[in-house]
């Protein structure tokens, strides 16, 4: 996978399960990408439809109607796979797991962007650790207080890739405002300390690498390469499904930073339909709750967002009654 996550998604370990539709097996095209891949074997694609499982979400499964493979190769780091779907424009998959579709996209990398951004006074200078796809990247670029950006991806195939078949979301890459890193971001924050506003992690899902973005050293770490005031944010699971990891990690959390937060937003591609955010900063006066800087509507207009705004803010904080009581004894 990704050096200790680096990787361009949310999620990168094969799922397992069952719940899926039914429909007529389509005719797949297949480009010569994808023909000439070394190991191909298209595991997930039977009788038309791209299928994703995994052990972490027993019983359950997602699947898309694929009308066509666009790209399959394997990295240095991964397998990596565009598809065209009938219904949700082109798929990233990263190791068989969905990553992103063009159709929801928006609802993950506006929220784990503006979410930290409009938290803090004066977001000059940002880190994105993973994001290959660029989803993240544009969003941040668009904010008016952001500077600067340092973005660590270790897999460069997947920022090639996403620019040649996921454009809306790659544009980012070409923002004057962007320090590209391809390498690790462990290394990295570890040779960059007290020098960023808000670090902003988008990663997979605790498994394999990626497990140690879940832990404590890792917030520790991100922790030292914040300066005073500094936020952070990291995709922050599943209600439905990790509630105790969420529980964990806001516990160790608290004995870091003196607020600690979790938010959540919909998208119909992630397990359960949900995703989740962790949020910490080393300002003991922020409330996350509260944007400190309230985007007015031409701005929401201007920075073309299709699902962040203020009242979107606000209302991501608020949990449903069995994640409340849980989150609360931490």
């Amino acid at each position: 996978m990704l050096g200790c996550r680096a990787s361009s998604a949310h999620r990168v370990n094969p799922l397992e399960g069952t719940l899926h539709f039914l429909a007529e097996a389509p005719f797949i095209y297949y480009s010569e990408h994808q023909l000439g891949s070394p190991g191909f074997a298209m595991d997930n694609i039977k009788e038309g439809w791209f299928t994703e499982t995994c052990t972490l979400w027993p019983g359950q499964a997602m699947s898309l109607q694929v009308e066509e493979v666009l790209y399959h190769q394997k990295s240095q780091f991964q397998d990596v796979m565009v598809f065209k779907s009938k219904t949700y424009g082109n798929v990233l998959v990263l190791d068989g797991v969905i990553q992103c579709t063009e159709r929801d996209e928006f609802s993950y990398q506006e929220m784990i962007a503006n979410l930290p951004l409009c938290s803090h006074p004066c977001p000059k200078k940002v880190l994105i650790i993973g994001g290959g796809d660029g989803g993240v990247l544009r969003e941040v670029v668009k904010h008016p207080l952001v500077e600067s950006v340092v973005q660590c991806e270790i897999d460069e195939d997947v920022i090639n890739v996403s620019k040649k078949y996921l454009p809306g979301m790659a544009k980012g890459f070409f923002s004057p405002k962007l320090t590209l890193n391809v390498g690790d971001g462990f290394e990295f924050m570890k040779q960059n300390q007290d020098a960023f506003d808000v670090i902003i992690t988008d990663s997979s899902d605790p498994v394999g690498p990626a497990e140690s973005l879940f832990k404590e050293s890792y917030y520790k770490l991100m922790k030292t390469a914040l300066r005073d005031g500094g936020i952070l944010c990291c995709q922050g699971e599943c209600q439905w499904l990790h509630l105790e990891l969420i529980k964990e990690m806001r516990t160790f959390c608290k004995t870091l930073f003196p607020v600690v937060d979790y938010a959540y937003c919909t998208i119909p591609t992630y397990p359960s339909g949900q995703i989740g955010f962790m949020l910490c900063s080393k300002n003991p006066q922020t409330n996350f709750r509260e944007p400190v800087r309230e985007l007015m509507r031409d701005e929401v207009e201007d920075m073309s967002l299709k699902y962040y705004n203020p009242e979107i803010h606000r209302a991501a904080f608020v949990l449903p009654e069995f994640a409340r009581k849980v989150l609360n004894e931490a």
